[in-house]
């Protein structure tokens, strides 16, 4: 498969884990994967100024840096990417790049676009009559849905707006409730502040039709409208040299997916790792990671139980095993600090500038990868084996290891049975000494 910008097939990842900052910069650059202008940017590491970001939050006193990476190999729809990360979490960007290559081993990622709409609510309350209310908002539709677009024309004039309203009636013991759902057309914004001028827009006229009163009026992040779905098929062989290996391992990953339905236990950390990779890409896209996570985490429980959100299954007539992952994924193009900060503009860069939907499938697609990367790990070499050296690069960056220092830390860490901060110390102490 082709980078979207060079069109080549080389492998330009080849001992990129190896390089330091600056060549891998210059790699992006010299293959076209990122402008002049935004390589500037990350090899002067800019980032938001105290000024922007005054702008941005309250009571500001400076900016916090999180690592920003590159994992490379996922391809999504046909087309390459290399994906921009922001996460602390040692062992996260390898093990993404790790699955993603596997993956694309085998025709990459699939991603289907279900519907990209956001939901709103206004909730109601002292009713003198439900039923009829209910029946009198519907028959004012129209006239609701004209008035949420007047709210905000601007969304109107490119395409979008309100589009629908839904009633429902909510009891439990002496509480009663109206609920007016309102579907709206959002574009390439996260749509938070669309839905919610239009909810404050439709409020009274809520009030006069019901003879109600209105508690609020709230965007929902259950963004069940903007569901995205990842699918891929891996070759059960690439796991192994060894075809009984292979398929045990094939088998295993299955089995752990069907346990993350069973245990609560175990979903809460499947899904979990599933956010360690979505999360960092939403990160660095400026996004709204609170939101996907808490839209996330309400999919996880849509039937009545938390549970995996992956599904993993073996094919073993045909060799394939097969993965699946949707969740509600209404991420943004524009808006928010997208605009604002120079590393989110960065990031965008490296992904050619996608528009939300293509943006939604990319994230979507890295947490499937991230989820099959885990269970692998799991079911074959146990989760800490890839930890450990990370961990120990940690450990010695925090003991105080200068940079070339730290290999030499790591591995006489890893030598020994006690993978910790005092032996990092120790061992670092011993190496001044000498």
């Amino acid at each position: 498969m082709k980078n979207p910008k060079t069109g080549k097939q080389k492998n330009i990842w080849l001992g990129f884990h190896k390089k330091d900052r600056l060549e891998r910069i210059a790699i992006l650059k010299e293959n076209n994967i990122i402008t002049p202008e935004f390589s500037d940017i990350l090899e002067n590491n800019v980032n938001l100024s105290c000024d922007t970001a005054g702008q941005m939050t309250e009571n500001n006193i400076g900016t916090f840096a999180l690592p920003l990476g590159i994992a490379p190999y996922f391809i999504v729809n046909d087309i390459e990417y290399s994906v921009p990360m922001v996460t602390e979490e040692p062992s996260v960007i390898a093990a993404c790049s790790y699955a993603a290559k596997l993956i694309s081993k085998s025709g990459g990622f699939t991603v289907k676009i279900e519907n990209r709409k956001m939901i709103g609510e206004v909730a109601l309350y002292d009713i003198p009559d439900f039923d009829k209310a209910m029946e009198d908002i519907l028959k004012n539709k129209n006239d609701i849905l004209r008035i949420a677009n007047e709210s905000y024309p601007s969304i109107v004039a490119r395409g979008g707006g309100a589009e629908n309203i839904e009633v429902k009636i909510l009891k439990e013991g002496d509480t009663s409730f109206l609920v007016v759902y309102l579907t709206a057309d959002v574009k390439e914004a996260m749509g938070a502040n669309i839905l919610n001028t239009m909810l404050e827009g439709i409020k009274p006229l809520l009030e006069s039709i019901t003879g109600g009163k209105a508690l609020m009026a709230i965007l929902s992040n259950y963004a069940v409208n903007s569901l995205v779905t990842s699918t891929c098929e891996v070759d059960f062989s690439l796991f192994s040299n060894d075809k009984a290996q292979a398929f045990n391992i094939a088998k295993k990953i299955e089995m752990a997916s069907k346990f993350s339905k069973m245990d609560i236990f175990r979903a809460t950390t499947h899904n979990k790792g599933i956010f360690n990779g979505i999360d960092a890409v939403v990160i660095a896209t400026g996004n709204d990671w609170r939101a996907i996570e808490a839209g996330g985490h309400a999919y996880a429980v849509k039937d009545g139980k938390y549970s995996g959100l992956t599904e993993w299954t073996f094919d073993e007539e045909n060799n394939i095993l097969r993965g699946k992952l949707t969740l509600p994924m209404p991420v943004a193009s524009v808006g928010g600090s997208i605009g604002l900060n120079p590393t989110v503009k960065t990031a965008f860069n490296i992904l050619n500038n996608p528009d939300a939907k293509t943006l939604a499938g990319i994230i979507v697609s890295v947490g499937l990868a991230q989820n099959f990367a885990a269970l692998k790990a799991l079911v074959s070499t146990g989760i800490q084996k890839g930890h450990m050296k990370l961990q120990a690069r940690s450990l010695a960056l925090f003991a105080g290891a200068e940079n070339e220092e730290v290999d030499i830390v790591v591995e006489k860490l890893l030598e020994t049975n006690h993978i910790n901060s005092e032996n990092a110390k120790n061992i670092l102490k011993e190496i001044r000494n000498k």
